[in-house]
């Protein structure tokens, strides 16, 4: 993936709303929602949605497919899991990160 589309992809899920417009389309799977379900789940306006799925379809994190007279949003998971590989490529200096193999943390305690 060319960096330009992860920058993309990261900008339209750094807002709570399309965020979780995402997260309910990958948890919808392959099958996808229409808009009208989408709102009613959510609780998102039409007008907002329309919005929010624009600027992830926009970052290719999401397609629609007309199905008759509706529209089906489903996640882009191809897309999705580049951007996943993107960033973690080099992760534990390209090792891989199992469970065993994960990075050092160091815990900070805020009291």
């Amino acid at each position: 993936m060319k960096e330009n589309d992860i920058v993309k992809a990261l900008a339209a899920l750094a807002q709570s709303s399309r965020l979780r417009l995402f997260r309910a389309l990958v948890v919808a799977g392959p099958a996808g929602l229409t808009p009208g379900q989408l709102g009613e789940q959510l609780d998102i306006p039409a007008a907002t949605l329309s919005f929010h799925l624009k600027e992830l379809n926009n970052a290719g994190l999401i397609h629609p497919i007309r199905e008759g007279r509706n529209l089906i949003y489903s996640a882009q998971f191809e897309h999705m899991n580049g951007v996943i590989s993107y960033l973690t490529e080099n992760c534990c200096e390209g090792r891989g990160c199992a469970p065993g193999n994960q990075p050092a943390t160091t815990e900070t305690h805020h009291e």
